[in-house]
């Protein structure tokens, strides 16, 4: 699935947060809050991450199938070997989970075939900020018995991108995407944040936007930031990406699955656009 398609969805997902008060844990009427839950489900790729960095390997129970995928999943390797599940309401009564957690975890169409059955759940909002990232961090957190493991996260996480600096001095950047997309919110927090100004802002857009390919060379940005998986040519989408107009623009190449979600593997992604920056001022 192309990350513009992808980033909609989730955002799509995010929408019914709204009517039920935004990210909290809820429990059954009448039951006691699980202090440290035994079957966490995971029903988003984004929520994936999240509990694969802060919860005991034996208490998830359930990731969805995009957690071992490497091109999507910062945290791929640590999911290997994990049970993966096909947002299955069959799967998800087996389990009896004593954790669902999703964006929101109550939007899922599983969750919403088992009613009548209760479940606690975490609904995370779909962080498109450092602080958003923060708070699901501190959210997933608690709700997985490990409250200490999230504030740790945090604090290696923002010594991590202190180190970093502004490398950009400035300079404009466009994330440039297939089929001449430029998103979004939290990769244009990402550019700020290592000193690179959006070519959106400069050219009056919405983060999320879709930018021709003469557009593109007219504006002639100091970097275009490109998925890896773009750094080859492997259909119609990507091809746009190696015109020849666009071959005098030096590239910054991240992997798609350190900017999906708003995870732990943001610093991941600050890194390697402050490196590959640096690596062009030498």
């Amino acid at each position: 699935m192309e990350a513009p398609m992808l980033r909609s969805r989730l955002l799509a997902l995010a929408l019914p947060l709204a009517a039920l008060g935004g990210a909290a844990l809820h429990a059954a009427a009448g039951s006691a809050p699980v202090a440290r839950p035994k079957r966490i489900v995971s029903l988003n790729l984004c929520a994936d991450q999240l509990v694969l960095a802060l919860a005991d390997r034996d208490q998830i129970a359930g990731l969805t199938r995009s957690a071992v995928d490497p091109a999507m999943s910062g945290e791929a390797a640590r999911a290997r070997g994990l049970p993966l599940l096909a947002n299955s309401a069959e799967q998800i009564l087996a389990i009896d989970p004593d954790l669902v957690i999703g964006m929101p975890a109550r939007g899922s169409a599983a969750m919403a075939a088992l009613k009548g059955h209760h479940y606690h759940m975490l609904d995370l909002e779909i962080a498109d900020t450092l602080a958003g990232v923060y708070a699901s961090i501190r959210q997933t957190a608690a709700a997985v018995g490990h409250p200490e493991r999230g504030e740790a996260l945090i604090a290696r996480m923002e010594r991590d991108l202190a180190r970093i600096g502004r490398p950009g001095r400035g300079k404009v950047a466009a994330y440039y995407q297939r089929r001449g997309f430029m998103t979004g919110t939290l990769i244009d927090e990402l550019m700020r944040r290592v000193g690179l100004v959006n070519l959106a802002t400069k050219l009056h857009k919405p983060v999320l936007a879709q930018v021709s390919l003469e557009e593109m060379v007219a504006a002639r940005p100091d970097f275009l930031i490109v998925e890896s998986a773009t750094d080859r040519v492997t259909d119609q989408g990507t091809e746009m990406l190696h015109h020849p107009a666009l071959a005098g623009i030096a590239r910054i190449s991240v992997p798609e699955a350190w900017t999906v979600c708003g995870a732990p593997a943001y610093v991941l992604a600050a890194k390697r656009i402050a490196e590959q920056i640096e690596r062009r001022q030498d």
